[in-house]
């Protein structure tokens, strides 16, 4: 008789090494055994906690999100923050059906905001690669604002193992969106070229409207040349050359294109002190640009230009309008116009998942208090009053607060002979009313307060 196959017991020591496997993937179970969590979904939460700390205005706001898992097959339930005139692509369609050609102004606005957006997240350590910045994931405010989304796709798609990534694979699979992508999109060695290559086939269809497909399938290289060589502008040609190139090492830096003859200008006076104006905003009243101009002489001259030896070109503060500065205030403070030749503040450890992970070693978990939901919104204005209580004994603080979704937070404490500005923004922080980059600011405003209303800091 012959010997039996060793086959299938290799499949049954192959299945045991399986399950052994997926019992180690398991951090919790129920005592009943029904409900487990699993390694993915640790990850996950991880995840999109580290997304949450991405703020960036040109970059769609991740607020919330949690997982769901009373359905059949898990889910993720996240919040973003509202993109009013939907995608760039939409946009672009419709310019093109109303013949109207785009705008070189706006054009070189827009390229901007994106790299500003992507300069951002390239700064970060790691790098945050997009992965899949298409026309369909770029969004437009009403404003004329730019806010590139999608930016979990690419760290999503990483923190997942291969047989949970279908369902993310379907953008890149698109035929008619493979144009974005480049050659070397997918391999181990790929980079932050990949946006690169990205932006510029991005910022060939802004300035074309559109790239002509075949159909419903992919757009070709041929239809991509013509698209080129559409172009009239000398600058803008070799702009949108330099991202396209095949060899990633020759694709310059998303920085180093905010530097490009055709984006670059050299900063007003006027853009740099509205961007100063607006990072110590908090310390003015609301309406202060409006209380100002009306207690300023509109016959008064605001500047003058020698012209020797003709009369000085004169400015008088009757030529400007509140209103127009009031909107030009706004535009800056929703990131319209960047400054791109200075540092922006960088997220700090984004995002784990990104990076090579280490060995990872068993500890004891204990329990811990569920945390406060952080405030994901910046504060833009402060107002604090102090008044005695009836019994004189205390003093009672009144904080206002307006965040930049013009949200009025009113807050309300009675003072401790042991409190100092520091705890007070601290706790405030802890407790998820203020956003943990305006600790320092918020801290500095109380102590301002303190010495103004008790001579010192209680």
């Amino acid at each position: 008789m012959a010997a039996p196959e060793p086959a299938p017991r290799r499949g049954r020591e192959r299945e045991r090494e399986d399950e052994s496997e997926d019992e180690s993937d398991i951090l919790e179970e129920s005592p009943c055994g029904r409900w487990q969590k699993r390694r993915e979904q640790e990850k996950i939460q991880t995840m999109f906690e580290q997304l949450a700390l991405v703020d960036h205005p040109n970059i769609v706001k991740l607020h919330k999100h949690w997982l769901d898992a009373s359905e059949a097959r898990a889910r993720v339930i996240f919040i973003t923050e509202y993109v009013s005139s939907g995608s760039l692509k939409q946009f672009l369609k419709k310019t093109k059906k109303n013949h109207k050609a785009m705008n070189a102004r706006a054009w070189k606005r827009w390229c901007t905001q994106i790299l500003s957006a992507l300069s951002f997240l390239h700064a970060c350590n790691p790098p945050i690669i997009h992965g899949n910045l298409t026309s369909d994931t770029i969004f437009i405010q009403h404003n004329g604002l730019i806010k590139i989304g999608s930016v979990w796709h690419r760290i999503f798609s990483n923190a997942l193992p291969d047989d949970l990534r279908s369902p993310i694979r379907v953008e890149r699979e698109e035929p008619r969106n493979l144009h974005f992508f480049p050659p070397e999109y997918g391999e181990v060695a790929d980079g932050t070229a990949v946006d690169i290559f990205s932006f510029g086939m991005c910022a060939l269809e802004m300035a074309v409207l559109e790239i002509q497909a075949n159909g419903d399938t992919r757009v070709t290289e041929e239809a991509i040349t013509r698209a080129r060589h559409s172009l009239s502008d000398p600058n803008m040609r070799e702009f949108i050359l330099s991202c396209l190139a095949r060899d990633p090492s020759r694709r310059p830096s998303a920085h180093n294109l905010l530097f490009h003859r055709v984006l670059f200008e050299v900063h007003s006076l006027k853009l740099l002190a509205a961007h100063c104006f607006l990072q110590h905003q908090y310390l003015m009243p609301e309406n202060v640009v409006e209380e100002k101009t009306k207690a300023v002489d509109l016959n008064a001259v605001l500047a003058e230009l020698p012209r020797p030896p003709r009369p000085p070109l004169q400015w008088r503060y009757s030529e400007v309008s509140y209103l127009e500065l009031d909107k030009f205030l706004e535009d800056v403070r929703n990131g319209i116009y960047p400054l791109m030749n200075f540092a922006a503040a960088r997220p700090l450890g984004l995002p784990r998942v990104l990076a090579p992970p280490p060995e990872e070693t068993q500890k004891a978990k204990t329990p811990t208090p569920e945390p406060f939901d952080s405030e994901t919104r910046k504060v833009i204005q402060m107002q604090c009053n102090l008044e005695r209580s009836e019994d004189k004994a205390r003093w009672h603080l009144t904080l206002l607060l307006v965040l930049e979704d013009r949200l009025h937070r009113q807050l309300t404490y009675d003072l401790l002979p042991t409190d100092s500005a520091q705890d007070l923004a601290a706790e405030l922080v802890h407790y998820g009313f203020v956003h943990e980059d305006d600790r320092t600011k918020l801290a500095a405003f109380l102590e301002s307060t303190f010495l103004k209303y008790l001579g010192a800091q209680p």
